[in-house]
């Protein structure tokens, strides 16, 4: 119940073409102009100020007002959530906050070089490594490895063959014909290797994915009291939840969650995305100065697009900008693994390749910081780190040439701690974060709720006698609290074991005793 589902996703770029003798250019140019002026909100083009210098940091700082809004910091006391047998995997199923993106206005397809808005030596290395790797190959190969429009695609080559670098070879089944890589253009490419090892889907500019995060931000709408309850329809809470962290949802400021393990604190952070559950764009990859930095990770990102079809694949004009993939909002859990060198731009020098960190991969969802205290780094140390992001809505980050560049920080920051926060961290620390809420054990009423909820999940039926001699004869007698996790758990190993003896799928007392022995130490 309290785990998160992840799934493996492949993303698919068919949607390109590489046919643009039909395409009207101007009259779609003129509809993705309308479109955008229609759908990105709160959007501000910060001109020539984003692209990065080789400069200090300050040289990037850029006045910029936060959309969501703010709300005074307290300290809350709340009762423990209750668990429930909603699937954490569906947590952002449903469009709640935010509307719905449309992503042809904030991504257009790119129909020549010059709308890519990427350097033309990029492109070509990058196709000229592509064909490398892959050999002789048609346009329409090429546009899904680049995930580039035929017209590009064809731009490109007509240039590698001017520079002798790209020469044209067989015809395939099909009568395409294939383009394959020249003696000079294998040099050219081993070149481009020793500067950069990435291969794949061509990257979005800097710039754009400023703007397209910004235009997706979560905190463009605030959290009524309906939006929660629709959110949360089926989840037991305790009565005071809505009151108490409804308004945190709507402040600028981090939420931290802390109490006893086992009280709901990671489910709760885990199905706040139900709450932002449009869906966003996230490019595979960023470029930066002509360095490429990979985005897109499908153990985060959970593509939500779907195969298109032949029809699809002859239109230039159908759909948005396939280096960028549709997917639900991210939500990113990190617990003691963490170290301060997951905050930072991987370079793998092996591969010559760069990742992008974890709070860039959490753009416009949540990025969870689980089991706070437990990390090899010192909680203040993380701080430390998060200042400026956590006040201003951006984050710098560097390359290992030293060169600094400003990143959005569109997302939600969630702590999670079973420890005592006053022991973590300092008063001043404490005021940055805004909200404390603390989660305690639930009473008797809510847990048996939960514990019928699960019955029914798990197909088991549970007589009232028996509900009332566990929590007689084991929760008091054994002093054990009344948490969330527990009817799951407990039910669970009783499935397991009337399986194992082929048993009426009832609740026993034996059964209990034999659950409650195997469960607790």
């Amino acid at each position: 119940m309290f785990g998160f589902g992840k799934k493996e996703n492949e993303q698919n770029f068919d949607s390109v073409t590489s046919d643009v003798g039909s395409l009207n250019i101007n009259k779609v140019q003129s509809e993705v102009s309308e479109a955008q002026d229609r759908d990105l909100v709160s959007m501000r083009d910060n001109g020539d100020s984003q692209n990065p210098t080789s400069t200090s940091p300050e040289n990037f700082i850029q006045e910029f007002q936060p959309s969501g809004t703010s709300v005074q910091k307290e300290q809350i006391k709340l009762g423990s959530l209750s668990a429930t047998t909603a699937d954490d995997r569906d947590a952002g199923a449903n469009t709640l906050v935010s509307q719905p993106i449309n992503p042809i206005a904030l991504a257009p397809r790119p129909t020549d070089i010059d709308e890519t808005g990427l350097s033309e030596n990029l492109l070509l290395d990058l196709l000229l490594k592509t064909l490398n790797l892959h050999g002789a190959s048609s346009v329409p190969a090429l546009c899904n490895h680049l995930a580039l429009s035929g017209g590009v695609i064809k731009g490109l080559i007509e240039i590698g063959k001017s520079k002798s670098l790209i020469e044209n070879t067989s015809r395939n089944l099909q009568g395409e014909i294939r383009f394959d890589i020249s003696h000079i253009g294998s040099i050219q490419a081993e070149k481009a290797m020793l500067k950069s090892g990435y291969i794949g889907v061509a990257p979005v500019p800097i710039k754009q994915y400023h703007k397209v995060c910004r235009a997706q931000s979560n905190r463009s709408e605030p959290v009524t009291e309906k939006v929660f309850n629709q959110a949360f329809a089926g989840v037991n809470f305790a009565d005071d939840l809505v009151e108490n962290v409804g308004p945190a949802l709507n402040s600028s400021k981090p939420i931290l969650i802390y109490g006893l393990p086992g009280t709901g604190k990671s489910f709760f952070c885990r199905q706040l995305n139900k709450i932002f559950g449009d869906n966003v764009l996230i490019p595979n990859a960023i470029e930066v100065n002509n360095e490429i930095i990979q985005v897109f990770d499908p153990e985060i990102h959970q593509s939500v697009e779907s195969k298109p079809d032949q029809q699809s694949l002859l239109k230039l004009d159908s759909g948005h900008d396939p280096r960028w993939v549709l997917c639900k909002r991210p939500l990113v859990v990190t617990g003691g693994e963490l170290h301060l060198d997951m905050l930072e731009t991987k370079f793998d020098a092996n591969s010559r390749t760069y990742r992008a960190p974890l709070q860039v991969k959490a753009n416009n969802g949540i990025l969870l910081l689980d089991d706070l205290g437990r990390q090899k780094v010192s909680p203040k140390e993380l701080f430390n780190r998060w200042i400026i992001p956590l006040e201003e809505r951006r984050d710098f980050l560097s390359l290992i040439s030293g060169l600094h560049f400003e990143v959005p920080f569109e997302l939600m920051m969630l702590f999670s701690t079973n420890l005592d926060p006053s022991e973590l961290i300092d008063d001043a620390f404490l005021r940055r974060l805004g909200y404390k809420i603390p989660f305690a054990p639930m009473d008797q009423n809510q847990y048996s709720q939960v514990w019928y909820q699960a019955c029914d999940e798990f197909g088991i039926n549970c007589p009232e006698t028996d509900f009332n001699y566990l929590i007689e004869n084991l929760h008091r007698k054994y002093n054990k609290a009344f948490l969330p996790c527990y009817p799951r758990d407990l039910l669970s190993i009783m499935g397991d074991q009337m399986a194992f003896k082929t048993l009426e799928r009832q609740v026993s007392q034996e059964l209990l005793d034999f659950a409650w022995k195997s469960y607790f130490v």
